[in-house]
């Protein structure tokens, strides 16, 4: 083996080491001190929301306020239709991917407004709020309008004896502003509010 040979099979180790130690390095950095890092600040800073947003009623975790549940007796608020697996399924989340001229969208969306016209007794001259018969991108967001929510009212006060007024405080009371004062629109969170119907928070 000449000394150009050896000079070269040295390079060659050397290269490797060098990378072998930066592998290492970036392996130590990014695969542990920085997820422990992250997962430190957002304990110390953030923790409900560090921990899935749960909402504990008797000391049970009975679900998430980030996540809708299928309620669909007439007493409760109904969330959005949901596109997430068989519906509601939070591991299988995601919408239709179906377009506007989709005709399999334009039926659906047709069913569901027949539905949510009868369920909520409304005549054929009242627009129905569009996130009631659309599902949100997740399949998963336990928001609606205001205005589908003070709709549903009507229903849920004669189911439960209740008066309107007062299920209309408790929707203005679960309404949540625009994200930054600009972002988006005023919304309702059909689970945390569904709870408060149940006396439950």
């Amino acid at each position: 083996m000449n000394v150009k040979e050896v000079i070269m099979i040295e390079s060659i180790l050397n290269e490797l080491r060098i990378s072998l130690i930066a592998t290492g390095c970036l392996a130590i950095v990014l695969c542990g001190i920085y997820p422990a890092a992250v997962w430190l600040c957002a304990q110390g800073i953030f923790p409900d929301q560090a921990n899935g947003s749960l909402i504990l009623v008797k000391g049970q975790a009975v679900g998430s306020s980030l996540l809708a549940q299928p309620f669909t007796g007439p007493g409760y608020f109904h969330p959005r239709p949901s596109a997430a697996g068989s519906g509601y399924d939070a591991a299988n989340s995601g919408g239709s991917n179906l377009g506007p001229t989709s005709r399999k969208l334009i039926d659906r969306v047709k069913e569901r407004a027949a539905a949510y016209r009868n369920e909520n007794n409304l005549t054929s001259e009242i627009i129905i709020p569009v996130d009631a018969v659309t599902a949100s991108a997740s399949g998963l967001d336990p928001h609606i309008s205001v205005k589908n929510a003070f709709i549903q009212a009507s229903r849920i006060a004669k189911v439960r004896g209740m008066g309107e007024e007062r299920l209309q405080k408790m929707i203005l009371s679960r309404t949540e502003g625009r994200e930054l004062g600009i972002v988006g629109e005023p919304r309702v969170n059909v689970f945390l509010l569904n709870l408060d119907l149940d006396g439950k928070l």
